[in-house]
């Protein structure tokens, strides 16, 4: 494999960083808030499952008790 000298390699890398589309800040924002949203609505449902799998176990620990 060929070396490429520290010149050239930083030439590569700025013609491959104006290659790149860079999301608009409305863009970013949106998908910020979707994030967001889709996080707390996991976390609601996690907590939901939790919550009826701990009144499950504790109902069957206190058949045992």
């Amino acid at each position: 494999m060929a070396k490429t000298s520290p010149v050239e390699f930083i030439n590569q890398v700025k013609a491959e960083t104006a290659k790149v589309v860079w999301p608009t800040r409305k863009e970013t924002v949106m998908t910020a808030v979707m994030v967001v949203i889709m996080a707390s609505l996991l976390g609601i449902f996690f907590f939901g499952v939790d919550s009826i799998f701990d009144a499950i176990v504790q109902y069957l620990l206190s058949l045992a008790g």
